[in-house]
């Protein structure tokens, strides 16, 4: 896997709990990290299951659409913040912004993007030809702890 750290606080006061580069032959042993992390930060149950697999579709997108190879970060702060980074060509993300319905499977895909919002708490996309920036985030108030 190359290059996980974890550990540490961001100038904004986010806690760092993860930063790791991924490849295709890399996302699982880095989902596994994000799992840890975030079942450490007390998410569980449904909602760590839901958290995952948003970052799972997100990290699949970054290898299948965005260049082959992103940088993930995950912070705390009140809530779970995970940041997915690549260098790909970008898209216009408006389309599948709030998307409510599900969308018609393609043989590209398609559904990546709308389940990783069905499965998130809130999820933001910033895409320009340098790369896309997304952010699920997932509530700590409402998962685990019981």
């Amino acid at each position: 896997m190359a290059g996980v750290n974890r550990a540490g606080t961001s100038s904004d006061g986010y806690s760092l709990l993860l930063s790791a580069t991924f490849d295709g032959n890399s996302c699982s042993a880095v989902r596994h990290e994000v799992r840890a992390s975030a079942a450490r930060s007390r998410l569980d149950g449904e909602t760590l299951d839901d958290f995952i697999t948003a970052v799972n579709e997100i990290m699949t997108n970054v290898v299948r659409h965005g260049g082959g190879t992103g940088k993930l970060r995950l912070w705390r702060n009140g809530d779970l913040v995970c940041q997915v980074i690549d260098h790909g060509p970008g898209f216009d993300p408006t389309p599948h912004l709030h998307r409510e319905h599900r969308p018609q499977p393609a043989a590209t895909g398609g559904m990546g993007l709308w389940l990783a919002q069905q499965t998130s708490d809130h999820l933001t996309i910033a895409s320009g030809p340098d790369g896309t920036t997304i952010n699920i985030y997932g509530s700590l108030e409402s998962g685990g702890n019981t």
